[in-house]
């Protein structure tokens, strides 16, 4: 690899180092000066910035990790071996001095990446049952979980990614078109159990939850069905686990740009100050959550409300909910015509 796309200098915003750490999709960034390899930035390094609510226009020298684990070129043959004890997924490889010479990425070392995924075996939640109406006309057709995205649904794609982290028991919430979803999922021959749960009145993403009060007896993963999150799973349930939180929210760094020159005025009503197309950066929702299965015998039956809606109230109680972030280009949104066409570009398709 061109350790040049990955090299950053010390001087760099935090907030530019997300978006480059994006464009790569390595989840690794070295920050390099003179040739010399100053520091390590990875996402668990950004997402523990942002968890203490760190200044993202800071630059990265506040936040690297200045004693990385790296290896000298005379070592490479025990790169494996380290990337295993140490349990990091890259290794930067410097002479004596410390000059940057190469990166070694442990998916590299195998001819199948899923091999150094972590599996999982938790069931997963999938919200299959609302009318999708920001979509508009397609789903006065199909329902928004059938809308493919490439050559098979939405719904087909979150299964997937699941999947690959080793869950394979799905409980489908379906209430709008919830024959076709049945029939379409029948047919498509799928190999993971799937159990439909059935709303006799739209319940919303919380309201739902009541239906499960009896069949969920562990930690479970909630999902909006029009999202695709690319993180480490494992990951996400040991901090939801270590932090002890009764719902774990999974949120996305946001960033919006004002198309405008912004206008401050002192109390006089002369200009103050003039900011060109500032940017702005926000934690958003990303749809997916770890919840524990007791959260269940807190929803009332028959009642419509969203899960926000019982994080507001678990807030209010002094519960512990949590927050796992992840980048903008982890988080891919179709519940919108604009997000939709943004997804399927993004993969690719």
């Amino acid at each position: 690899m061109d350790i040049g796309r990955i090299s950053i200098p010390p001087d760099m915003t935090i907030i530019e180092a997300i978006k480059q750490m994006d464009d790569t999709a390595k989840q690794i960034l070295l920050v390099v000066e003179h040739d010399l390899l100053k520091g390590v930035i990875t996402d668990g390094d950004i997402r523990r910035w942002i968890l203490k609510r760190g200044d993202l226009q800071q630059h990265v020298s506040l936040m690297m990790n200045i004693n990385p684990t790296v290896i000298t070129s005379k070592e490479i043959y025990r790169a494996e071996k380290i990337m295993l004890q140490k349990k990091v997924q890259a290794l930067p490889v410097v002479d004596e001095y410390y000059k940057l010479i190469d990166i070694i990425f442990f998916n590299n070392l195998y001819k199948n990446e899923e091999q150094s995924i972590q599996p999982i075996e938790l069931p997963v939640v999938i919200m299959a049952g609302g009318k999708g109406t920001r979509l508009y006309p397609y789903t006065k057709i199909l329902p928004k979980p059938l809308i493919p995205i490439g050559e098979i649904t939405i719904l087909e794609r979150i299964m997937q990614q699941f999947e690959v982290h080793g869950c394979n028991n799905f409980f489908i919430t379906v209430n709008y078109k919830k024959n076709m979803i049945k029939s379409y999922l029948q047919d498509c021959n799928c190999t993971s159990n799937i159990e439909y749960i059935e709303e006799e009145q739209f319940l919303g993403t919380g309201g739902s939850l009541y239906l499960l009060k009896n069949k969920l007896h562990e930690t479970f993963f909630l999902s909006n069905c029009d999202i695709l999150v690319k993180a480490d799973y494992a990951d996400i349930l040991k901090v939801h686990k270590n932090n002890h939180n009764k719902i774990t929210m999974v949120t996305s760094l946001k960033a919006y740009t004002i198309p405008y020159g912004v206008i401050q005025n002192d109390e006089s009503g002369y200009i103050a100050k003039i900011e060109e197309k500032p940017e702005y950066n926000f934690q958003v929702n990303t749809g997916l959550y770890v919840i524990e299965p007791e959260v269940l015998e807190d929803i009332i039956e028959n009642t419509f409300f969203h899960i926000t809606d019982l994080i507001q109230t678990y807030m209010d109680k002094g519960e512990k909910v949590g927050i796992y972030p992840i980048t903008e280009r982890s988080w891919l949104d179709m519940g919108e015509l604009k997000e939709m066409e943004h997804m399927i570009k993004e993969l690719g398709l």
